[in-house]
């Protein structure tokens, strides 16, 4: 892959070409964030439990002022997951800060940056530590069949969709998987321990996404297949399946087990028979990517392949505006469940501007 190149746009469909098209995040209040915390905070303690609405503004650059206004270095503030920078969204971060006394948080409002909630807690917030996200989601400019629309909200509502990483995985151009691809291949270091995490995850999601585009493609990524490595209800721990009877396809079909695809690393794949063959066919032209990823000390894990939206609602305000509701697990991304509904039309059309950067 080279930079400038798209590593989601041609990743197939689980249920065809989508019957409408439009655009998204017109204005930031068109996309709508809203975090489920893992954590509960104590009420006491040195660390400040901040939830935090931001509108245009990155995550790092919030914890980065958060922490001015503080008086303490960045490492101080924690937060559980990155958000959007093109849209209004709701996060905690934790502010390590001793002293009594509660900043003036409200200096922040001009740069939309707005404290909902502070109080403290024991211990720092890390990476990972949430149950998911809270999505609203305006689409508009919408243009397509509205009977065909409201077949394809109910298919995702009731079996899904593939749990493909988004674009947002790749960065900008796919930049963040060019990167990888050159480091693995020596071409220059990187010393910033956070940019370097960001490519190997680039490089795991690619081969991740191969796998389940192969499956997507054969029609089994919402079924499992013989050796397939499932998931058991609430995400609690791992089977090896060694057939697959009429019991088993009933519990994949109502989602209490869930096949699941590779995140690269070392020790190989944890599949057998029918299921092996499927992600070593689709990894066998990744020798780099995966070397490269092993030699980085990664270690196998696996992924869920089908995403259910939880509560999953929609709304048809006016003929031209779609408004969707969902709840996704942490690590999962609501454009890949936009895709398979609305053909997302390129550029801001008048909207905001599509850059990142900035605050």
């Amino acid at each position: 892959m080279s930079a400038g190149t798209d590593p989601v746009h041609p990743l197939p469909h689980a249920w065809g070409v989508p019957p409408a098209q439009g655009r998204i995040r017109q204005s930031p209040e068109d996309f709508r964030v809203e975090e489920i915390p893992a954590v509960t905070p104590a009420g006491h303690g040195e660390h400040h439990f901040l939830r935090v609405e931001k509108r245009l503004a990155n995550t790092e650059w919030v914890a980065r002022r958060l922490a001015e206004v503080a008086g303490v270095e960045p490492l101080a503030v924690g937060y559980a997951g990155l958000k959007d920078r093109r849209a209004v969204t709701t996060q905690w971060f934790s502010v390590h800060r001793p002293a009594a006394g509660e900043p003036d948080w409200s200096v922040l409002e001009p740069e939309g940056v707005r404290v909902l909630d502070a109080t403290r807690h024991t211990a720092k917030l890390r990476r990972g530590e949430l149950e998911g996200n809270r999505f609203r989601i305006r689409v508009t400019a919408l243009e397509g069949g509205a009977a065909a629309l409201e077949a394809r909200l109910r298919q995702v509502a009731e079996a899904g969709v593939p749990n493909y990483f988004g674009e947002q995985r790749f960065g900008r151009d796919g930049e963040n998987l060019a990167r990888a691809e050159a480091l693995f291949a020596g071409r220059g270091q990187v010393r910033d321990r956070h940019r370097r995490g960001l490519y190997l995850s680039a490089a795991r999601a690619h081969l991740f996404n191969a796998v389940l585009a192969r499956r997507v493609a054969a029609g089994s990524w919402n079924h499992a297949l013989p050796g397939d490595v499932v998931l058991l209800p609430g995400g609690h721990g791992e089977l090896t399946l060694e057939r697959v009877d009429a019991a088993v396809a009933a519990r994949v079909a109502d989602g209490r087990l869930t096949p699941t695809g590779p995140l690269w690393g070392r020790g190989g794949l944890t599949t057998a028979a029918e299921a092996r063959a499927v992600e070593s066919q689709a990894l066998a032209s990744h020798v780099a990517l995966r070397a490269g990823l092993e030699a980085a000390g990664l270690y196998q894990e696996r992924r869920a392949l089908c995403l259910r939206p939880r509560k999953f609602a929609w709304d048809r305000p006016r003929p031209d505006v779609l408004e969707l509701a969902f709840e996704l697990p942490a690590g999962c991304y609501a454009t890949v469940v936009l895709r398979e509904v609305v053909d997302l039309q390129p550029g801001p059309a008048g909207g905001m501007p599509v850059e990142g950067g900035g605050p």
